[in-house]
């Protein structure tokens, strides 16, 4: 039986409250919402913090809105919000392709978005997702609010740009009129991590495109993004040849580890079909919008 070590559990009741505990507890306080990808950390020992903040109840954190020309997600906001928000459909497909392919539907009713993105797994798909639509985490402590564009949140596997002391309260998304999205993921079974995936976001103009956001999971993409990629796709028409070079490319730069999943050689060619796949596809949506 797996059992966590001793610890204290505090119930937040508000956002400054939040902030106060994880001050009088120090580095070693954890916030927690859905727990889910905590928990099983901590029975298994690889976490020991020394006290847990419960944000359940900060129904400020929670929700979806769009203010001053973005998409405003609330840290607190379940999955399944995520998935059935007729706001993040319109807006931002990537999204809900993200989330019909996590977990399952107990994880998706419990697990927030805050949480996923603050776990900083190098194979978790909402990173890749907001990374390809180049979101900003907003984190607030001791100091007030920081914006943090999602590209310098994950630092590294399982770090993140949140200081001691401060909590991510909500991701901000600048919404483009006409864009696509999309997001592609190969995994062993439903609902399993991936052994790739790629998101895509498209701007295009005059048959052109303008603006070009690629996400990577799973493949040792820094920061979850393929820079190189999508500066190659801007200024190129949005077709099958264009999106196949860009694929190559975001493999060319990928860097994964072969593990149970697979060998280097077979993630390297996902992360290059799955760019090309997610591409097409967000550039048939951003045509549909247009038309």
């Amino acid at each position: 039986m797996q059992v966590p070590a001793t610890f204290e559990y505090e119930k937040a009741r508000s956002v400054e409250h939040a902030l106060e505990l994880l001050d009088r507890y120090g580095p070693d306080a954890r916030v927690v919402a859905g727990g889910h990808s905590l928990i099983p950390m901590m029975k298994l020992r690889l976490a020991q913090p020394e006290a847990l903040i419960d944000i359940n109840d900060l129904t400020e954190l929670a929700g979806i809105r769009e203010e001053d020309g973005e998409l405003v997600v609330g840290a607190l906001t379940r999955h399944a919000e995520l998935l059935d928000s007729p706001l993040v459909a319109a807006h931002f497909a990537i999204f809900v392709d993200a989330e019909r392919v996590i977990a399952d539907p107990i994880v998706r009713n419990r697990g927030t978005v805050g949480g996923s993105l603050c776990q900083a797994d190098p194979s978790e798909d909402l990173s890749a997702a907001f990374s390809a639509a180049r979101a900003d985490a907003v984190i607030v402590g001791p100091g007030g609010r920081r914006r943090v564009p999602i590209r310098e949140f994950h630092l590294g596997p399982y770090e993140t740009a949140v200081d001691a002391g401060e909590m991510l309260i909500e991701l901000r998304v600048r919404i483009r009129p006409g864009a696509g999205s999309a997001y592609a993921k190969v995994e062993r079974r439903v609902g399993d991590w991936p052994v790739a995936a790629a998101g895509a976001l498209l701007v295009i103009e005059n048959g052109a495109i303008t603006e070009a956001g690629i996400g990577l999971t799973a493949v040792g993409a820094e920061h979850f993004a393929a820079p190189e990629a999508e500066d190659y796709l801007v200024g190129r028409a949005p077709d099958a040849e264009s999106f196949a070079a860009a694929g190559a490319i975001a493999a060319e730069h990928a860097e994964p580890q072969a593990d149970q999943r697979g060998p280097v050689d077979y993630k390297r060619h996902l992360a290059g079909e799955l760019t090309a796949r997610a591409l097409k596809l967000a550039a048939e949506r951003a045509a549909g919008r247009a038309s």
